[in-house]
């Protein structure tokens, strides 16, 4: 068992190491812009939506398990 722990945990901190890795930073045209003004991501339309989601499976999630312990 020891063995195993000592593997997951090699394993989880070269995920993070490689997760925090950044690119880099290329070289700028010297215009002053970061970018298109496009979103950083497409998620960030949906932000709110998400949020409401996820509230809503806790919510529900959270009665049922509730009904099912008592």
């Amino acid at each position: 068992m020891k063995t195993i722990n000592k593997l997951v945990a090699v394993l989880f901190l070269f995920t993070i190491f490689l997760a925090h890795a950044a690119p880099p930073i290329p070289g700028g045209t010297g215009n002053g812009g970061n970018g298109t003004g496009a979103p950083a991501s497409p998620i960030d339309m949906y932000v709110y939506v998400l949020v409401i989601v996820a509230i809503g499976l806790i919510a529900y999630f959270t009665k049922k398990y509730k009904n099912v312990k008592a």
